[in-house]
């Protein structure tokens, strides 16, 4: 697993001076080169390289890096994306992103990540797994805005504490929701909540049932889904260890995970992703450089 050997931080080393707001706001246009990054705007330890082009000039792979590491008691990290008419843009991390161990005043860690996708325009969101260590205090929201004919196909791993150090979530509490606006009609929006008064779901049948790793992809909208597809992906979920499925909400497929192994997770997903991609935007999957390393 990603999550072996993490070290929890020592709370007493980190000082209020380490808390960051920071922001990062990408515009992405079309132009004789393709997929081009027209504007990037940011605050605080939050920056991207230069966009990398694998598939040609026409897809924008893009690497979000947070030298930091993860987020302490206080944080707030605001990534926002906007993109011109046919586009495609591919956003990943170089890493997993950590959420540490909340400070005794337990002040919220914050993430917030807004795509906005016009028509014509494709939006890939694949970042790494996300740590929440033990006793963290999180809020976690990805905010998708398409808009006429755009496609975006993207995903979200959390592992709750660090299980291959034998260490739970503990007290931790954690926010997640995941939300697609359609021409601003809401279409999906997954939420999950783990406090102090539902920290049964992390043990529960209708919960995490044990699982310290949930996993959620989202892809769509699709006019249409063969049948075919959903059992090429219900059969990758069945050869792989842990709780997965497949379902199909209106135009949008859904696949939710449940596992004990964040790497496996992310084989799957990639797996999923392989089939999905061709058949939602007509291109076969290229899988980031970063992600061999």
């Amino acid at each position: 697993m990603s999550v072996v050997k993490d070290a929890l931080p020592s709370i007493e080393t980190v000082s209020p001076a380490s808390q960051w707001q920071a922001y990062l706001t990408l515009g992405f246009t079309k132009s004789a080169r393709g997929t081009v990054l027209k504007t990037c705007d940011h605050k605080g330890p939050l920056y991207v390289q230069k966009p990398f082009y694998p598939e040609g000039k026409d897809t924008a792979h893009v690497y979000l890096l947070h030298p930091p590491g993860g987020l302490v008691s206080g944080d707030e990290l605001v990534i926002e994306s906007n993109q011109a008419p046919d586009t495609h843009v591919l956003i990943t991390t170089p890493g997993a992103g950590r959420v540490y161990k909340a400070r005794p005043d337990r002040t919220l860690q914050r993430q917030t990540t807004r795509l906005h996708v016009p028509k014509d325009a494709i939006m890939e969101w694949l970042p790494q797994e996300t740590i929440l260590y033990p006793d963290a205090n999180t809020r976690l929201r990805n905010q998708i805005e398409l808009h006429g004919s755009a496609r975006f196909i993207g995903w979200e791993i959390t592992c709750f504490g660090l299980p291959a150090n034998q260490l739970d979530f503990g007290t931790g509490q954690a926010d997640q929701s995941f939300q697609i606006r359609v021409d601003g009609r809401l279409r999906l929006r997954e939420r999950l909540l783990v406090d102090e008064y539902s920290r049964g779901l992390m043990a529960g049948k209708a919960g995490l049932q044990g699982n310290p790793v949930n996993g959620l992809l989202l892809a769509g909208p699709f006019l249409n889904v063969e049948e075919g597809v959903l059992e090429t992906l219900r059969g990758l979920c069945q050869d792989n260890d842990g709780l997965s499925g497949v379902t199909q909400v209106d135009e949008f497929i859904v696949l939710r995970s449940l596992s004990h192994d964040s790497e496996k997770m992310k084989r799957l997903f990639t797996r999923c992703w392989e089939v999905l991609r061709p058949v939602l935007i007509d291109k076969t999957a290229c899988a980031p450089r970063i992600w061999a390393t």
